[in-house]
C-alpha cells in the first residue's frame, strides 16, 4: 500500500510502499507526473496492489503497478479520508525497511475498508487500529491479568504507565489508575486477541466510545512519542 509521494524534479514522485516482503520501501516513480503515465494514479497514497520494483546502486524504481483497491471513495470523503492518512502516517512511522510488516499492512487495509463502511464510526475505527498496532508492535497493554501478580479474579485498575491491569492488591503505587467499564475492557481484549479480519465487526456505546478514547489517548502519551500532521488537521475538522 502507498503510505506517501511527494514529487521530485519535474515528472517524478517520490513514493513510500509498505509490503509485506520487504517491509517499508522507498521508490522512484519515473514520469509519473505525466498526464499519460500508466503511473499516475497508481502511486498515490490509499493505492493497494501488487508493484513491480528493480533494484538501482542507490535506490528503488517502479517499473509497473497492479492495483487491486483505490480506496477512492476516501476522495468524496473529507473526514474519512483525514482518519486514512492519519493512519498512513502512523504506519510509517511505525514500520521498518527490511522487516517483517505484513500483520501492519493486513491492519491497514482492513482498517481503510472499514473507513468506507458506514457503519461503523471512525473513532471507533480509530481506537481499534491504535490498539491493534501497539499490539502488533508488541506494545498491548495486559488487559486479562494483573501486570505484578497475575491475578484475573480481584478488582483492578487500568494503568497505562504501568502496562495494564493492577489488581487491587498491587495498586498501591500507581497513580494513574482508570476503573474501566466492563464493556469498555472486553473491547480491549477482543481487539488485542482477535485476528485482524474480524476487528471490524462490532459496535459499541457512547460510553465506552468516550472511554476507549481516553485509553488509548494515554496510551499513545506513553507509547508513541510523534505528533502527526494529519491527525491535527482531523481534530480541527472534527
Amino acid at each position: 500500500m502507498v503510505l506517501s509521494t511527494m514529487p521530485i524534479g519535474e515528472y517524478d514522485r517520490r513514493v513510500v510502499i509498505l509490503t509485506k516482503e520487504q517491509g517499508k520501501i522507498s521508490a522512484f516513480a519515473r514520469g509519473a507526473r505525466r498526464p499519460n503515465s500508466p503511473l499516475v494514479g497508481a502511486v498515490n497514497p490509499f493505492s493497494f496492489g501488487e508493484f513491480t520494483l528493480y533494484a538501482g546502486r542507490t535506490s528503488y524504481t517502479i517499473q509497473s503497478a497492479s492495483i487491486s483497491n483505490y480506496f477512492a471513495e476516501l476522495r468524496e470523503d473529507v473526514v474519512g479520508a483525514y482518519y486514512g492518512f492519519y493512519f498512513l502516517e502512523f504506519a510509517d512511522y511505525y514500520t521498518k525497511e527490511s522487516n517483517d510488516e505484513r500483520e501492519m499492512l493486513k491492519l491497514l487495509y482492513q482498517t481503510m475498508r472499514a473507513l468506507i463502511n458506514p457503519h461503523i464510526p471512525d473513532r471507533l475505527i480509530r481506537y481499534i487500529f491504535e490498539l491493534k498496532a501497539l499490539t502488533i508492535n508488541g506494545q498491548g497493554p495486559q488487559v486479562f491479568q494483573c501486570v505484578n501478580c497475575g491475578d484475573k479474579d480481584r478488582p483492578a485498575v487500568f494503568s497505562p504507565a504501568k502496562g495494564g491491569l493492577v489488581c487491587s492488591e498491587c495498586d498501591g503505587n500507581v497513580i494513574d489508575g482508570m476503573i474501566l467499564d466492563n464493556s469498555t475492557l472486553y473491547s480491549m481484549q477482543y481487539i488485542e486477541s482477535s485476528t485482524i479480519e474480524k476487528l471490524y465487526t462490532f459496535n459499541v456505546t457512547d460510553k465506552v466510545l468516550n472511554e476507549l478514547g481516553k485509553v488509548m489517548e494515554r496510551l499513545m502519551e506513553v507509547y508513541v512519542d510523534k505528533h502527526f500532521k494529519s491527525l491535527e488537521i482531523l481534530e480541527t475538522l472534527t
